[in-house]
């Protein structure tokens, strides 16, 4: 292997991270539905042959060395040689993935530009969540028992085989979604998004020479391995615990644990999530391979936040995931809200470690995604509409910052809320208020990020769904931090009919009703009592905190 430069290998870092942000934006720029181009629901990857990431785009974290699961799953059923030039494949199937069947995951293998000596230089991948795929309710379900009922689900098939697209494919996958020109554009977007690696990536290759290139390669995963070692090695050997419960599985009441123990050895870390309960009849199920991801995110955040992830990062980390398990699904069982439990397996791997590494640990984040599905037909298009958005909450505060306010939850990333202009163009619906969630926020030397309150006016009659979740298990402070409120859903607040929603399921309402929804805050860290002064009175008068808490929990007035 040849020696390379520090400067080649930089030069080669940035170009293979700017692919993956090249795709990434000829994703975001050819998708047909909002939840794509507006709020940027997808993540793509550039792997080499061996399905290592070279490089990947800012996105969804949950997809945090997840993609690849996908082309080395393709290639366990079919064998190395079912790689051909001009391919595209796609799949959804969760207990491959890992996910739920909304999020369609679209691979091209990328070959050289030697038409006498062709060979495979890697992968362009990409996953994107579609706004509907067929589940027996629109856009998705609150109460599904079993796979079937959530929609159409594809084992791994060439979509376009030998560069021509699979027009047959094509046409039952659209068939299967309510928003038929939706599903044909995002698939089109999608593997736009897969060309791109597959003509940039070669390019590369011709401009450094393969042996250069690939001792680059070796040298950007070999320092990411040592980085991540290096960390480990100054944290104390142990077993460390904690565990938490979501509020139900979406079916019974019963709360559900997630329960992690980490071990620190040497260079090592070690997520054992066996102890988590078992798979539920209701759809907070995940795979395994998503459960590995979110252990990486956590992993990620505490260990190597600054760096991009590649093919040395997590070498020094394993996971353990019981089949069977919440966090290890097995068919049939459902799998919708399948990042339920990983919310909270990120922040609980946070929790464990906490006491160890204080100077990295976070409290609580507010949780889940916090979802909203609202529909129904266009009064004035006659057209059927459908409006998904997660909601923005609270982050955890740490020794030295207050948590973010407002921000998406952190296994959703880059992912952004829709634009109040978008709705209200695309959707008869009008936004009345949307805000920060006064006193929402867990107190403390430094405060937990604050939730938001928004209130929905429906201009023609719908439908409506809800999934916000951890009301029951608010997110913790740390350090003597106060706990944050957890979330709510009201409809018609105020009125006689009022009533919270925190789970439904295609709830009938008239034009005119209204819908509040609120999202928790983040975690406290700290004594409240210790906090600036200053500080306090900046939140009063931003209306983050009431005059009220200012004087009886911080004992400053305002």
């Amino acid at each position: 292997m040849a020696d390379v430069n520090p400067v080649t290998v930089e030069i080669i870092r940035n170009a293979l991270t700017s692919v993956a942000d090249e795709m990434n934006a000829t994703l975001i720029r050819s998708a047909y539905t909002p939840i794509i181009y507006e709020m940027k629901d997808c993540s793509v990857a550039l792997l080499d042959a061996d399905h290592a990431v070279l490089g990947q785009s800012a996105g969804l974290p949950i997809f945090l060395g997840n993609l690849e699961a996908c082309t080395k799953a393709i290639e366990a059923d079919f064998g190395r040689d079912v790689w051909q030039p001009g391919d595209v494949w796609i799949m959804n199937d969760p207990y491959v993935t890992g996910t739920h069947l909304h999020d369609m995951t679209v691979m091209e293998p990328i070959f050289n530009s030697d038409q006498e000596d062709c060979q495979l230089l890697g992968f362009a991948t990409s996953r994107a969540h579609w706004l509907d795929v067929g589940s027996k309710d629109p856009g998705g379900t609150i109460d599904s028992i079993d796979v079937f009922q959530e929609g159409l689900r594809l084992a791994p098939v060439k979509v376009v085989e030998g560069g021509v697209q699979v027009e047959s494919l094509t046409e039952a996958i659209a068939k299967n979604s309510r928003f038929y020109h939706g599903a044909i554009g995002d698939l089109g977007a999608q593997i736009a998004c897969c060309h791109t690696g597959a003509r940039r990536l070669p390019e590369i290759f011709d401009r450094f020479g393969s042996e250069t290139l690939l001792a680059a390669r070796d040298e950007i995963f070999r320092q990411s391995e040592q980085l991540e070692r290096d960390f480990l090695r100054s944290v104390p050997d142990g077993e460390y615990f904690a565990e938490g419960t979501i509020d139900s599985d979406g079916i019974g009441d019963e709360p559900v644990a997630v329960r992690t123990r980490v071990t620190i050895s040497g260079d090592m870390m070690h997520v054992d999530l066996s102890e988590s309960d078992d798979v539920c009849r209701g759809p907070v199920n995940c795979g395994a391979t998503q459960a590995i991801a979110a252990a990486r995110v956590a992993y990620k955040l505490l260990v190597d936040p600054n760096s991009p992830p590649n093919g040395g990062s997590f070498r020094a980390l394993t996971v353990d995931v019981r089949e069977g398990s919440v966090v290890g699904a097995i068919e049939p069982y459902p799998v919708e809200w399948y990042f339920t439990p990983l919310g909270l397996l990120i922040d609980l791997v946070v929790k464990a470690l906490s006491d160890v590494i204080p100077e990295r640990a976070a409290a609580a984040s507010y949780g889940d995604s916090m979802v909203i599905f609202l529909g129904g037909v266009d009064p004035e298009t006659k057209s059927p509409w459908l409006h998904v958005e997660p909601t923005v909450g609270g982050w955890g505060a740490w020794n030295g910052s207050d948590g973010q306010d407002a921000l998406i939850n952190n296994v959703n990333g880059s992912l952004k809320d829709m634009p109040i202009e978008v709705l209200e163009t695309k959707f008869p619906l009008r936004m009345r208020h949307y805000g920060y969630r006064t006193d929402s926020s867990g107190h403390g030397e430094f405060r937990g990020g604050v939730g938001v309150e928004r209130e929905f006016e429906l201009l023609s009659d719908a439908t409506i769904s809800t999934w916000f979740e951890r009301s029951a298990t608010p997110a913790w402070g740390l350090a003597g931090g106060r706990d944050a409120s957890g979330p709510d859903v009201i409809i018609n607040p105020g009125s006689a009919e009022e009533i919270h929603a925190l789970k439904a399921s295609n709830v009938s309402l008239k034009k005119g009703d209204t819908i509040r929804t609120m999202t928790g805050g983040g975690g406290g860290f700290g004594n409240p009592k210790q906090r600036d002064p200053k500080l306090v009175k900046d939140d009063v008068a931003m209306g983050v905190i009431s005059e009220a808490v200012a004087e009886n929990v911080y004992g400053f007035g305002a």
